[in-house]
């Protein structure tokens, strides 16, 4: 069964991908490396991988977990539609919590039902102001992501388009910038600030993530503001 990854984990996966990136042939394992720990962080995920472009401009997945998103995924690059491309595009996260409920990708759905695969996450990766691709999950069960889940995906999606964005722009990948030290840290706080509401509050991950996300939304800040402000002892979420 898939587990929450713990804060000091999720750092060492970094740590090792960036010990990764030391040769252009040793990119692929670096990136396969995030899309694993992005598996393993989701309960109920069965595969996952990262979708960009080549050099050749042709959208590929790279990192992919398992045959079952390699095929998933060549089907949405082959019909020109799917959760990912959706997300890809839209800069925005898709959630599909039924995939035999949802009709937004008839084809795609009809080329993938033969596959283990009933819930989707699916996230932009944003570097900067340009969507270089996406980050996403698959399920063999419906209902396997709630409304938490496409923010907890984030918070892997922002570090690993920094490094992608790095990788493509051939710079020097032995050490961090402060571009990606910024989303690691933006993503720690966020974690930091989920264990705090679950150990105050008795909650799991997903439901104190969500409690947090819920407060953004309310009042209109940003998830590291609220984060931060539980970790100063403040009282930032709502009865």
């Amino acid at each position: 069964m898939a587990h929450q990854l713990p804060l000091d984990e999720l750092n060492t996966v970094i740590a090792r991908i960036q010990g990764l990136l030391l040769t252009e042939e040793k990119v692929t394992n670096a990136v396969q490396f995030l899309a694993l720990a992005a598996k393993e962080s989701v309960t109920g995920t069965i595969g996952a991988g990262v979708s960009l472009l080549d050099a050749r401009g042709r959208r590929t997945s790279s990192g992919y977990t398992d045959k079952t998103v390699e095929l998933a995924d060549a089907a949405q690059y082959r019909h020109g539609e799917g959760p990912c491309l959706t997300a890809w595009a839209t800069e925005s996260p898709v959630l599909v919590q039924d995939l035999r409920g949802d009709g937004r990708w008839p084809a795609w759905q009809a080329a993938v039902r033969h596959l283990p695969i009933r819930s989707v996450v699916s996230v932009p990766l944003l570097a900067g102001k340009e969507s270089i691709g996406a980050l996403k999950l698959y399920a063999a069960t419906a209902g396997a992501y709630g409304p938490s889940s496409p923010g907890l995906v984030q918070l892997f999606a922002a570090p690993a388009a920094t490094l992608i964005s790095h990788i493509q722009a051939s710079e020097a990948p032995h050490r961090m910038t402060e571009a990606l030290q910024a989303s690691l840290y933006s993503r720690d706080l966020v974690n930091r600030a989920c264990g705090v509401l679950m150990e105050r509050h008795g909650l799991n991950h997903q439901d104190a993530l969500q409690q947090l996300m819920k407060t953004a939304r309310e009042t209109g800040s940003p998830l590291q503001d609220i984060s931060a402000s539980i970790l100063a002892g403040t009282p930032a979420l709502r009865d």
